[in-house]
């Protein structure tokens, strides 16, 4: 692991890059090939009474939270060293960004990953609409929008200082509010989540016969685990410009690929976030040219388009307040434990549901 380590942090660019490329090639022929998406769980909850492909989102967060969780007790990667982690709460981002987000991935038809497959394997309605959203995902960020975005966050952020807990994950904050030591907390919890997420998802006969939707949840889990890995082992806190762990997320890599583009010449090779989500184009054009099912299509009619590009900024917006997206923090974030994330998770389930009984409201209406 020592020769591993060396290896990839002689060059951390480099094999953030290629690392990144793989993982999300992984990534997007996955979830294309099994139909992974976490707004399509939802709606198949709602509208079909059918909860196998909520279960395979449940045994991802298992799987990413049992192998993040493992890596950072071998010391693989320090997960308290990732954005997911500050000794602060900003709870009105959060949750405020996690019903933003929810909402707008019903308005699209899928989240910023499905999207991403979407694209990949020719849907021209998704391509427009992830450029919207890395367009304000940055006005979010730095732009028009990121004074508000900045006074959301410093006026309601809670400090968890005062019950000295060192990070915002669940393990830190118990063991500050019990006056416990934090060593093994995590690593309790972790295996508790695991273990009752993963009984929820395969305890079910329906699921447990439909090995797509196993393999989904598995699998995308696995990828996760495995950005965790790479810019675990690529950190190095010592160089010029040390990149933080992370692990797949797909709304500001989705801008900075839109300024990666633009600006190639000044920025050099992609980090690991721009590179994941060209990956996850290359995986989803493969998987659907090899199942004969690439198609170039488009919008139906205005009102499609209109739908589309506010869902988009919705979730440009919202996934910048939450810090991720379904992938980014019900996946990725939740797998550091991370107090924020769970409130993201609440937030954009709560905006997913209203926003499909909206939507059905409307249809029924127009009947």
């Amino acid at each position: 692991m020592t020769s591993l380590r060396d290896n990839l942090s002689a060059d951390p660019t480099l094999s953030l890059a290629i690392g990144g490329l793989l993982i999300g090639f992984v990534f997007g022929a996955i979830t294309y090939r099994t139909n992974f998406c976490v707004m399509g769980a939802l709606s198949d909850v709602v509208n079909l009474g059918d909860r196998r492909r909520l279960r395979a989102w449940m045994l991802s967060i298992a799987v990413a939270v049992a192998g993040a969780q493992t890596l950072d007790w071998l010391g693989i990667v320090q997960l308290s060293k990732s954005m997911y982690l500050s000794p602060t709460l900003g709870w009105a981002g959060h949750i405020l960004g996690g019903l933003m987000f929810g909402y707008g991935m019903v308005l699209t038809g899928g989240c910023v990953s499905r999207n991403l497959v979407r694209a990949g394997s020719g849907d021209l309605r998704a391509l427009l609409t992830l450029s919207v959203l890395g367009l304000f995902a940055y006005m979010a960020i730095g732009g028009i929008l990121g004074p508000l975005r900045a006074t959301i966050e410093q006026s309601t952020a809670i400090s968890l200082a005062p019950i000295k807990a060192a990070t915002q994950s669940l393990g830190d904050v118990l063991a500050g509010l019990l006056g416990k030591s934090p060593d093994g907390i995590n690593l309790l919890l972790a295996g508790s989540i695991a273990s009752a997420l993963a009984i929820y998802s395969l305890g079910d006969g329906d699921f447990r016969s439909s090995p797509m939707h196993v393999w989904a949840g598995i699998g995308v889990g696995l990828c996760v685990v495995a950005g965790w890995a790479l810019t675990g082992l690529a950190f190095d806190e010592f160089s010029a410009k040390p990149a933080a762990p992370i692990s797949l997320t797909y709304v500001r890599p989705t801008g900075d690929t839109l300024d990666w583009l633009m600006r190639y010449t000044a920025l050099g090779l992609p980090g690991f976030g721009v590179a994941s989500v060209f990956g996850a184009l290359a995986g989803a054009f493969v998987t659907s040219l090899a199942m004969g099912r690439f198609r170039l299509t488009t919008f139906a009619d205005a009102a499609d388009t209109r739908r589309n590009l506010a869902g988009a900024a919705l979730m440009g917006v919202g996934g910048v307040l939450a810090l991720g997206c379904t992938v980014g923090q019900a996946i990725t974030g939740v797998s550091t434990l991370a107090a924020g994330s769970f409130l993201t998770i609440a937030g954009l389930v709560t905006g997913g549901l209203v926003a499909l009984k909206a939507l059905e409201s409307r249809l029924m209406a127009e009947a």
